[in-house]
């Protein structure tokens, strides 16, 4: 679930959700891992056309990380009842309804029957379908409209707790809030799935590496125990610090399987296949859109800069959703930005799947085929750590486009 395993949701003795050291070389290991994919179900693979040349768009997103997890608590400012929902990490699209339903709570305990929403990104649009839903009635004030928020910067996949939080900093009981929302938003997003255009689908992805499972490419380096932590230098300083909780919806989410001997099309010693469940932006983004209208809902341009900008609105009760844009307007600087880039190429609808290999990501959507380089250093998750850079890197996008192209070239592809 992490962003260093984003395609693969390793099992080990049965426990969902660690990293490359849970794949095991021995049988006796092989087998505590899960299975092995039976003969036969691994689809024709269709080689993905991966050329720096064809790139079409290049989109950089700064994921809002709070080392506490996201801010969800309740204050009174400018005479309005402010309920925040921001600083989900790379974790937002994954636990937006959850968040949402909780920011609700918080808001229908006020008895207010109008509600304004700050922001229109997924957290955003989110909570205000949320609240609709609650009967509540609905203005979203925002700067943007969901297609030109960060939102839409990301790669679009269920990774619901990639730098999510610190697990020093977030507490023991940050691990029950998160399994809420986790299976809250699970549990939503499939009522989306087989509506017209597959705004939510299903992938077959591919964790893929050359060397043996336990010695796998990228594993980040031990940390270094001179650069401290975030506890003694107010940053996180190595992968080991950012909380892992996907074991404990380990009993909802599909499990990876081992691709043995000739079952294995790809030209890499490992291969390994799990379902990921993605967001396919455009269709998914209009649905929601298209519903909030559809039930009254009012969206109005307007950008904040202070919390005392609130005091024009007509609505008692606000829902702050502003993502990383709440470390200036709300002068929130426990947000730490986290830089994360994506390369889009045309659409390939014959290859339909997703793989890693070599610290690059690649998804084949409808809206395009996405790829990432997402640890191309072995950095692990403190890739882009505190980077807040922004603009697009064509050099970044290259390299990652090339991880991918090389893997072709050596690719001979066979019937499954």
């Amino acid at each position: 679930m992490k962003r260093r395993d984003l395609f693969a949701a390793s099992l080990a003795a049965g426990i969902m959700g660690s990293t490359r050291r849970g794949w095991a070389a021995t049988p006796d290991a092989a087998a505590a891992l899960g299975r092995t994919a039976l003969h036969g179900t691994i689809p024709r693979i269709v080689p993905i056309r991966a050329h720096a040349d064809q790139i079409m768009d290049i989109k950089v997103c700064l994921r809002p990380f709070r080392p506490a997890g996201p801010r969800m608590d309740v204050e009174h400012v400018a005479g309005k009842t402010v309920v925040h929902n921001y600083g989900h990490g790379g974790s937002g699209w994954s636990l937006s309804w959850g968040a949402a339903y909780m920011a609700v709570g918080h808001a229908a305990a006020t008895l207010e029957r109008k509600v304004a929403v700050i922001g229109c990104g997924i957290i955003g649009l989110t909570s205000a379908l949320t609240a609709q839903r609650a009967g509540l009635d609905v203005t979203i004030y925002t700067r943007d409209l969901l297609p030109h928020t960060r939102s839409v910067r990301a790669n679009g996949s269920w990774t619901p707790d990639s730098r999510i939080a610190l697990t020093q900093q977030a507490g023991p009981e940050f691990a029950r809030t998160w399994e809420k929302m986790a299976r809250y938003s699970w549990q939503t997003y499939r009522d989306y799935l087989g509506m017209p255009g597959n705004p939510i689908d299903f992938r077959d992805n591919y964790t893929l590496s050359d060397t043996a499972p336990d010695a796998a490419d990228h594993v980040p380096a031990p940390a270094d125990a001179a650069k401290g932590s975030f506890a003694t230098t107010g940053m996180p300083q190595n992968s080991a610090e950012f909380a892992e909780y996907a074991s404990l919806i380990s009993d909802i989410i599909p499990a990876p399987e081992l691709l043995a001997g000739a079952d294995n099309p790809f030209p890499v010693a490992y291969a390994r296949r799990t379902p990921l469940m993605i967001y396919n932006f455009g269709s998914y983004g209009h649905l929601l859109l298209e519903e909030f209208h559809q039930a009254g809902g009012r969206i109005v341009i307007r950008e904040f800069h202070s919390p005392s900008d609130l005091a024009d609105l007509p609505e008692r009760v606000v829902i702050n959703c502003p993502g990383y844009a709440a470390r200036d307007w709300w002068n929130d600087k426990s947000l730490i930005p986290v830089r994360g880039q994506t390369s889009w190429l045309p659409p390939q609808p014959d290859a339909s799947y997703a793989l890693e290999y070599k610290g690059a990501a690649m998804i084949s959507k409808s809206d395009g085929v996405m790829i990432q380089g997402y640890d191309m250093s072995g950095l692990g998750e403190m890739d882009g750590v505190g980077n807040s850079f922004e603009h697009p890197d064509r050099a970044e996008a290259e390299k990652a486009i090339a991880i991918i192209g090389d893997l072709f070239t050596r690719f001979q592809p066979r019937a499954g």
